[in-house]
C-alpha cells in the first residue's frame, strides 16, 4: 500500500512535471517566466529560512540569481537536450536516494540530515548512472562508444554535486530548526527542498563548460 506521503509526492510531480517540461521545451519567454516564478518562490523560502543572518541571506540570494541565470543560459545556448539530461540526473539522484533509503534503511549518513542513509547514497548513484546511461542509449545507441569513460564519470559527478547541494540546504534547515523549506508542494515540502541539488549542479556545470 502506497503511503500518504508518497501519494502526495506522485500527485505533485504529475502536476509540476508537465509544466516544467513544457517551459523547457518551448524555451525563451515560457522558460524565462517559469524560471522567474521558481526564483521568486525559492528566494522567499530562503529569506524565511535565513532571515536571522543577513550576510548568509544576502549571499544566498546572489547565489540563487547566478544559479537561475545558469539554467537560462544553458537551456538557451547549450540546447534543451543537454539541459534536460542534467535535470534528469538530478531527479534520478533524488529518486534513487528516496527509494533505497526507504527500502534498505541502514546507518544514517550524517546528523545534518537525519533521513539520509548510506543506502540512499548508493541508490542515488546507482539510479543516476543506470537510468542515465539507458536514456542516452535510447537516444543514440552508439553514444557511449564515443566517450565510454567521460560520460559515466560526468553522470556520477552531477549526482555527487546534487547530493552535496541537498546536504547544504539540509544544514541551513537544521540551523533554522525547520523540517522543510516550505509547504507549497504536498509530500515534498518547499520548492527549495525539491531543487536544492539542481541549484548547485547548474552553476557548477555552467562554469565547467567554460573551463574544460
Amino acid at each position: 500500500m502506497i503511503n500518504t506521503e508518497l501519494q502526495k509526492r506522485i500527485l505533485s510531480s504529475i502536476i509540476l512535471l508537465p509544466i516544467a517540461v513544457f517551459s523547457i521545451y518551448h524555451g525563451s519567454l515560457f522558460f524565462a517566466l517559469f524560471l522567474c516564478l521558481l526564483f521568486l518562490l525559492t528566494s522567499y523560502e530562503w529569506l524565511k529560512m535565513s532571515k536571522t543572518n543577513y550576510l548568509i541571506c544576502f549571499f544566498g540570494f546572489l547565489f540563487l540569481i547566478f544559479s537561475f541565470f545558469s539554467a537560462f543560459f544553458m537551456r538557451e545556448y547549450m540546447g534543451q537536450f543537454f539541459f534536460l539530461f542534467i535535470i534528469l540526473i538530478c531527479i534520478l539522484t533524488d529518486l534513487g536516494g528516496y527509494i533505497f533509503g526507504k527500502i534498505f534503511k541502514g546507518p544514517k549518513l550524517t546528523k545534518i540530515s537525519p533521513n539520509k542513509t548510506y543506502s540512499g547514497v548508493v541508490g542515488s548513484f546507482l539510479f543516476s548512472i543506470v537510468v542515465g546511461i539507458l536514456f542516452l542509449e535510447y537516444i543514440d545507441n552508439n553514444i557511449l562508444e564515443k566517450d565510454p569513460i567521460k560520460i559515466p564519470l560526468g553522470i556520477l559527478f552531477i549526482s555527487l554535486i546534487s547530493q552535496l547541494g541537498d546536504l547544504i540546504i539540509s544544514y541551513f534547515k537544521r540551523k533554522a530548526k525547520l523540517k522543510d523549506t516550505g509547504n507549497i508542494l504536498p509530500g515534498h515540502g518547499g520548492l527549495l527542498d525539491r531543487v536544492d541539488g539542481m541549484i548547485f549542479v547548474l552553476p557548477i556545470i555552467f562554469i565547467l563548460t567554460f573551463i574544460i
